[in-house]
């Protein structure tokens, strides 16, 4: 077989072509610019292309499929040379789901937690040497790529995002798994450009627990009133519908137990996110007892609530952590895990949503826990995105409480640097960066 993806370069397009070539189908691929990760692990396997840009003479009708990348124009030459021609085109999820529709389908959706609660479904599989296949959102310890398809695996585990799937197919990306087993861990508003009511977005939960295929589990977090609400609305009677809620733990000497077994996580949604993994595991043979032996080794995923550095009375925190339920739900599992210590919470206003005048208020007291909070944004950010600027005042007032808020990522590091660190931890939270802090070596700085 031979597959062309067009927009080669982005996080989850450039692993299925690297999941491809490790499958033995022959890979092309262009783009206008690749960065690094992707650039270099292109360039591992071969699959770097020779020169930048959109060649539509490369696009011939010996091709067998075309996978086309959200980055991608409706325009592109590319892509209309393949239309031209009748070439197959697919998005990313469709290639996906055509790769796995002989397997059982597990696929985590919700507004978080989707990331942690897949690599904890793989880490515990992969413990149990049950064979899977599987795509999921971030670089996990202990796997090569972020996707992998193979001819043996009778199960693939999908982390399923709720944004567009491509530019010429405009439904949500979980939408086209239909799924064996599907998870919802919790439907928080995010992504107003494209669902511009909350009524909308939660709309498309609604939809994906349609899609789970008869006999079929939906797993949800009974926690969530949003989640309770569309699992109770929805009237199917040929699927199992388990809900889940937080287990009863402990923290002991810093360290979170469950029954007998010590975790190396800690925090509430964490826990929620080992429960619904948990839930998924015994649909595929996973027994208990075998379950809490694989998680007691599980150290979580890339930035949901890492460890960078730490010492007898300080440690440093990265966390994905962006929209208004992941800042409380972050904030509130530090504070738990270290009650006695002053906590400095750093977050930075980075995605379309949260630079959104209308979608700021949703942070009101989201930071309220920690004992210094800092918020970020740059306004280079909201030029790239073509949104009005934003007013340090006005982001001061819709998150509350006594925020101090800096356009200069400079600046706040150096109040970070100044402050006294005893018995004190620090958080930063982005989907970014905070333009280009080294975190590392902030960490070490302090520590």
């Amino acid at each position: 077989m031979k597959v062309h993806f067009i927009a080669i370069g982005g996080s989850a397009m450039h692993n299925l072509a690297i999941a491809l070539c490790q499958k033995g189908i022959t890979v092309t691929g262009s783009d206008d610019e690749i960065f690094d990760p992707a650039r270099g692990r292109l360039e591992k396997y071969g699959l770097l292309p020779s020169e930048f840009g959109w060649h539509p003479e490369r696009i011939t009708k010996d091709l067998d499929a075309i996978v086309l990348g959200m980055h991608a124009r409706i325009d592109n030459p590319e892509l209309l040379r393949a239309q031209e021609l009748g070439l197959k085109i697919y998005s990313y999820p469709e290639y996906l789901y055509e790769q796995s529709k002989d397997k059982l389908r597990i696929v985590i959706g919700g507004s978080h937690g989707k990331t942690t609660t897949t690599a904890m479904i793989l880490h515990v599989l992969a413990h149990c040497g049950i064979e899977a296949d599987y795509m999921v959102g971030a670089q996990l310890k202990g796997f090569d790529v972020m996707v992998r398809l193979s001819h043996t695996a009778k199960v693939m585990v999908i982390e399923g995002d709720e944004y567009l799937t491509s530019p010429i197919d405009r439904r949500p990306k979980f939408h086209l798994y239909h799924p064996n087993v599907g998870i919802i861990t919790g439907i928080e508003w995010d992504h107003i450009n494209v669902f511009p009511t909350f009524d909308i977005y939660r709309e498309q939960f609604s939809k994906f627990i349609d899609l789970i295929e008869p006999d079929g589990t939906l797993i949800y977090c009974d926690e969530d009133p949003e989640v309770h609400r569309v699992a109770m609305e929805n009237r199917r009677t040929d699927i199992q519908k388990l809900p889940y809620v937080c287990p009863e733990h402990k923290v002991v000497d810093g360290v979170t137990e469950i029954g007998r077994t010590k975790l190396r996580i800690f925090g509430h949604h964490n826990l929620l996110n080992l429960t619904a993994a948990r839930l998924a595991c015994r649909q595929v043979g996973v027994t208990d007892e075998q379950f809490d032996e694989a998680i007691a080794t599980f150290e979580g995923a890339s930035k949901r609530l890492e460890l960078v550095k730490k010492n007898d009375t300080c440690a440093v925190y990265k966390d994905f952590a962006h929209a208004p339920s992941k800042l409380r739900a972050t904030i509130h599992a530090m504070r738990e895990q270290y009650p006695d210590r002053r906590l400095v919470a750093c977050m930075e206003l980075h995605t379309f949503s949260s630079l959104t005048q209308e979608f700021l208020q949703q942070y009101a007291h989201s930071m309220d826990e920690a004992d210094v909070r800092y918020v970020y944004f740059s306004q280079h950010a909201l030029q790239l995105k073509k949104l009005p600027p934003l007013n340090p005042d006005e982001v001061r007032r819709a998150f509350g409480g006594d925020v101090e808020v800096f356009t200069d990522s400079a600046a706040m590091v150096a109040k970070v640097k100044a402050m006294e660190w005893q018995n004190a931890n620090l958080l930063m939270m982005s989907s970014g960066n905070f333009d280009g802090i080294d975190l590392a070596a902030l960490a070490d700085e302090i520590i």
